[in-house]
């Protein structure tokens, strides 16, 4: 299995050597690095939170503060996981085009990488801890942490219950936008974490059967890649039922607009869940990527109702 020392040097896949680059290709290799279609997904859940934790719209500074830092949290992870996992990624067709691999001449070397997720983890602690409050910072901070440490370095290598634990780093969005509206992190807050971490498992193990002999190249212990599909399918099947249990769990809070939602939505779900448990069964060839893409629209739409809800006083209950 590929170690975590043993990472590209000068000249090797993903070291970026000399050479003139343009200012803009730069640019725009650093902004790749953190990832934006992942902080996308990240931030659809911090503004639902925000509203449902001010129980209305809170001030659209804070809003906006809330977002552009947990922009640069999630950007600084992304970037740094980019850092250390060069050498995984230029193995792997899906990543072999990230910025530090592009077929061993990478537009960005490994140090400008590393220092620009620094720089963007330190831009984030401070415009979060100075402009909204120390408590969301510091989940920032954790998120990152926790993303690099946990995820990245320890699990990720090691463990097929990589995605399991290390995927509790993509939770944190919600609490720093309770926390950055009310200073604290309540019993709504923590529910949305366990809805998160509940459907990401299935969310990605969806992708990695898709892209199981990528990370079998690679050495990368993904669930599909030491598990028969059908046993991951199983898997899938019961996450999905537990998240959908937990999305019900926020409907005292959130009141029946979203439970009415949640409730209907969770069926979408589990209908799809349902359908490819029943695929790995019957064929050789099951299409995992549509309750990937499925996932992505079922998690927009609930905290879309989580905002719908908290908007308007009288879908309470």
């Amino acid at each position: 299995m590929t170690s975590a020392a043993a990472l590209p040097r000068l000249g090797e896949p993903g070291s970026s050597g000399g050479g003139r680059r343009p200012p803009r290709v730069v640019l725009r290799g650093l902004v790749a690095l953190t990832k934006p279609r992942i902080i996308e997904l990240l931030l659809v859940t911090t503004v639902p939170t925000m509203l449902l934790a001010q129980r209305g719209l809170p001030s659209i500074k804070l809003i906006l503060v809330t977002l552009v830092g947990g922009t640069l949290a999630a950007g600084s992870a992304n970037t740094i996981n980019c850092y250390i996992d060069r050498d995984i990624d230029a193995v792997m067709n899906r990543t072999k085009r990230r910025p530090l691999v592009v077929n061993g001449k990478g537009t960005i070397k490994p140090a400008e990488a590393l220092a620009w997720g620094i720089l963007l983890g330190a831009g984030a602690t401070l415009l979060l801890g100075l402009m909204a409050n120390w408590l969301a910072a510091a989940l920032a901070d954790t998120a990152i942490l926790f993303y690099i440490f946990v995820y990245t370095l320890l699990l990720k290598r090691r463990s097929p219950s990589n995605i399991v634990i290390g995927g509790a780093a993509g939770c944190f969005p919600v609490l720093v936008g309770w926390a950055a509206v009310t200073g604290t992190v309540s019993t709504p807050a923590l529910i949305l974490f366990a809805v998160i971490f509940l459907w990401t498992p299935p969310h990605f193990w969806a992708l990695a059967m898709k892209f199981r002999k990528d990370y079998a190249a690679a050495n990368v212990p993904m669930l599909p890649v030491v598990a028969s599909p059908a046993a991951v399918a199983r898997k899938i099947l019961w996450y999905s039922y537990a998240m959908v249990a937990a999305t019900l769990a926020l409907a005292p809070w959130a009141g029946w607009i979203y439970g009415v939602a949640a409730g209907g939505l969770g069926v979408w779900f589990m209908v799809e869940a349902h359908r490819l448990n029943a695929q790995v069964q019957t064929t050789s060839k099951p299409a995992p990527m549509r309750l990937f893409h499925l996932s992505i629209a079922y998690l927009t739409l609930l905290f879309a109702a989580v905002a719908v809800a908290a908007l308007l006083p009288w879908g309470r209950w």
